[in-house]
């Protein structure tokens, strides 16, 4: 899965999303200029980069490095999912998400930390987008694999804090696991059947992307001595 990494000295509020990594990019790059034209302080670069491929993703923060001098704040927002239930899936499926969902958020997780530290920054700050899939189990096969990548990054983060704690360091670890977003996730992963796609947001009111954006915020905005460890939201009508 490719995802346009993006640095920007403020959130931008509109959410972003596309169908291919072209697409992607280019939808980045429209919102970068839309946010410069509504005066958003900040500014947003967008970088193509296949989150499934770590020399791209070295790359990635090779060039930020050049650019930017470093990552003071990484926020892990890359993820996707297969329809590939346990006892049918393809292992293609399984190694995809194992590859953006896992490894992808460790490398840049590592890399941003690494960032950090070799240029003495103590208040930075790495937040997970998890899942309400990373805390229960829904009776739904073809999600079943993408919940476990999920419970990996609650683990992950919470290992994550471990660590940092152990370094001595004030760089902070959080967690954000909303629950239904509309997006293009769920159409994505129901793209063979767009009954189901067409009908994944009529249910009931889900969140929007500015609303995890917002969680975002509130985040960052904690005092230097609060570390919020995980945020759960849902949709005030959402049941599971």
């Amino acid at each position: 899965m490719r995802q346009n990494h993006l640095r920007s000295t403020q959130p931008c509020p509109q959410a972003l999303s596309a169908a291919t990594p072209q697409q992607q990019h280019c939808t980045h790059q429209k919102l970068a200029a839309e946010c410069q034209s509504a005066g958003h302080p900040g500014v947003l670069v967008p970088f193509k980069c296949d989150l499934s491929k770590e020399e791209e993703i070295l790359s990635m923060f090779a060039a930020i490095k050049e650019q930017h001098k470093g990552v003071d704040v990484c926020i892990n927002n890359a993820g996707l999912a297969h329809p590939e239930p346990l006892l049918s899936g393809k292992t293609s499926g399984w190694k995809n998400m194992m590859d953006v969902n896992i490894l992808g958020l460790s490398i840049c997780t590592r890399e941003a930390y690494q960032s950090m530290k070799e240029r003495n920054v103590d208040d930075g700050h790495i937040i997970n987008i998890n899942s309400m899939s990373g805390h229960r189990v829904l009776p739904n096969a073809t999600t079943h694999f993408y919940t476990a990548t999920k419970f990996a990054v609650t683990a992950l983060t919470e290992g994550l804090r471990q660590e940092l704690r152990a370094e001595k360091t004030h760089i902070r670890a959080t967690s954000i696991s909303p629950g239904l977003v509309e997006t293009e996730f769920g159409p994505r992963l129901f793209k063979d059947d767009p009954d189901k796609a067409a009908g994944l947001y009529s249910e009931y009111k889900p969140l929007e992307a500015k609303d995890v954006a917002s969680s975002v915020v509130y985040v960052l905005s904690a005092p230097p001595h609060v570390q919020i460890g995980d945020i759960q939201m849902r949709g005030t009508e959402q049941v599971s």
